[in-house]
């Protein structure tokens, strides 16, 4: 993120003046004192001094230009008006305004100097005046030195990813033989690098995993999804917090050198003249970090551009980039990002802070098919998800509801396979019942899954068949309806969430489903099993946890006969 120093001009106007300065605003005598906490210069200048004011200006440039650090100009001036011309600020103001009504413009004063020191005479002062209004008045340039035309060398072809719909295509499957060529490439670590004893371990089964001695676990598949970017020419960018490592010590994607200290990223290492790989750790700033990659990514559609919360609920702190810019960027500026958002959400009673992404405020979000929002339950579904982003040629955020749990979870792998074949399944069926002894269909999204299956398969129910629901906007009706042919004794439907009824994609997504399920049969309902109602994301207890948890996947799994 290092600029080589910024020049940060506050515009001192008073805009705040229903506030008193000194006694409301800041417990400072200037508001540019936060600046001493990094040590930057700051020039305090008065605006009614335009040669001051140029001379301030060019300081600071200098200082930037020779140190390549933050300089501060704190332009201390005043507002004439309210917020708008028929604004009256005198009415919170009051003495404040007198003094303004009294003073003359900075234009006046300027003036006035230049007439008494015999460099303009008045006339000339007004003929200026009267110049500038009148090239205002007329949409003319009003600046001599202004770059009329754009520099076009810095322009991004936006092109070939306008005016493509969600469901265009792109093949994400990749020959086996390549996908190998790459698994050896990110398990290579060079001779005379000492690797921690863990990781080392973490590298080895991945060896394995790409030799197909071992299933794919969701740490190898998400740096296959990269490796096979990078080779076929994409750049990627990640950033977040602790995301060289992973927060939950699954994607180590850098190693560190035992003797030095020295880091090595064998995905950044893998071709000669190879596009970029950039992962940095940042710091915990989630709204400047979250922007600034909004930004990178509106600039490079061809790369895939990655922030990482350590957590899903840390995304509360960028909620003002969520909003403004991700959520509605393209319907407010036309302005096309395939920023991805890997926010990691799962209950595993860890605490209402560490448990949910908010899933409910982006369905909430979510018209006109501004986003994308997955929740992906295996490996090859991430690695299939993450190229998909890069090679097809839509572009639109993707919001991934990503996990913590499963991770390691001893059904969540897959196989070579089903990375080199596959594709992004929308919707997964359940294969390991008979589709005609089906009596009723869970719906699901996320890790809850793997309780309902572990707990299904201990009770040895033939009759109920587990449909996840990988991407939950835009909605995948089409495939919804397909999978709901297959189940021609359906009695009863269940969405089944971990999270509070309140939140997770209950409210958001239950019309879609049950229109899917009403399509199919006229006379079924949906109905819901999950926690109640609550405040708070999750309890912070673990044994509350457990025994809501066994609540609702008991209720899901029992019906009447």
């Amino acid at each position: 993120y290092k600029t080589g120093g910024t020049i940060h001009i506050v515009i001192n106007n008073q805009v705040g003046f229903t506030t008193s300065r000194q006694d409301d605003a800041r417990s400072t005598e200037y508001c540019t004192d936060i600046a001493k906490m990094v040590g930057a210069p700051i020039l305090h200048v008065n605006g009614d001094n335009p040669d001051a004011v140029m001379f301030a200006a060019m300081l600071a440039t200098d200082y930037r230009y020779e140190f390549g650090k933050d300089v501060v100009i704190d332009l201390v001036c005043y507002r004439r008006r309210g917020h708008n011309e028929t604004d009256e600020p005198s009415s919170t103001q009051p003495l404040m305004y007198e003094v303004i009504r009294k003073h003359s413009t900075t234009r006046t004063l300027y003036a006035q100097k230049l007439v008494s020191e015999g460099i303009v005479r008045q006339d000339q002062a007004n003929e200026m005046a009267n110049t500038y209004r009148a090239r205002l008045d007329k949409g003319e340039f009003v600046v001599h030195n202004l770059v009329r035309e754009p520099d076009t060398s810095l322009f991004v072809d936006w092109n070939p990813y306008l005016d493509h719909d969600w469901r265009a295509v792109g093949k994400t499957g990749i020959d086996l033989k390549a996908l190998q060529e790459v698994a050896t490439k990110i398990t290579t670590i060079p001779d005379g690098i000492k690797v921690q004893r863990q990781v080392d371990k973490i590298y080895d089964d991945r060896r394995k995993m790409g030799g197909g001695a071992l299933p794919l676990n969701w740490g190898m598949a998400e740096l296959l999804a990269y490796g096979t970017l990078i080779k076929e020419g994409y750049p990627i960018r990640f950033t977040g917090q602790d995301v060289r490592r992973g927060t939950f010590s699954h994607r180590h994607a850098v190693v560190f050198n035992q003797n030095d200290g020295e880091a090595y990223l064998p995905l950044a290492n893998m071709y000669d003249d190879q596009p970029r790989f950039d992962i940095y750790d940042s710091v915990l700033s989630e709204e400047a970090v979250l922007a600034f990659e909004y930004g990178y990514a509106t600039t490079t559609p061809k790369g895939l551009i990655i922030w990482e919360a350590q957590f899903g609920d840390f995304a509360n702190g960028a909620q003002v980039v969520i909003d403004q810019f991700i959520a509605s960027g393209e319907h407010k500026w036309g302005r096309l990002c395939g920023l991805i958002m890997m926010l990691p959400h799962g209950f595993e009673g860890q605490g209402p802070e560490h448990s949910s992404a908010r899933l409910e405020r982006f369905l909430q979000l979510c018209a006109e098919h501004n986003m994308q929002i997955c929740n992906p339950t295996t490996p090859a579904q991430i690695f299939h998800l993450l190229r998909r982003q890069a090679i097809r040629p839509m572009r639109r955020p993707l919001v991934i509801m990503s996990p913590k749990w499963i991770l390691r979870h001893k059904l969540a792998t897959s196989s070579l396979e089903d990375l080199g074949n596959g594709h992004f399944q929308n919707v997964i069926e359940d294969n390991s019942v008979d589709g005609q002894s089906v009596r009723r269909l869970i719906f699901c999204s996320g890790k809850v899954y793997y309780h309902l299956l572990e707990e299904r398969d201990s009770r040895s129910i033939k009759d109920i068949a587990l449909i996840r629901l990988e991407q939950l906007y835009p909605f995948p009706d089409k495939e919804l309806d397909e999978i709901l042919s297959r189940y021609p004794g359906l009695e009863s439907a269940v969405w089944c969430q971990e999270e509070p009824m309140n939140q997770g994609a209950w409210y958001s997504s239950q019309h879609h489903i049950r229109n899917a399920v009403k399509r199919h049969d006229s006379k079924l309902d949906l109905i819901y099993a999950g926690r109640d109602g609550s405040a708070a994301p999750a309890s912070g207890y673990m044994s509350v946890h457990l025994d809501e948890q066994k609540k609702f996947i008991d209720e899901a799994l029992t019906f009447d006969s």
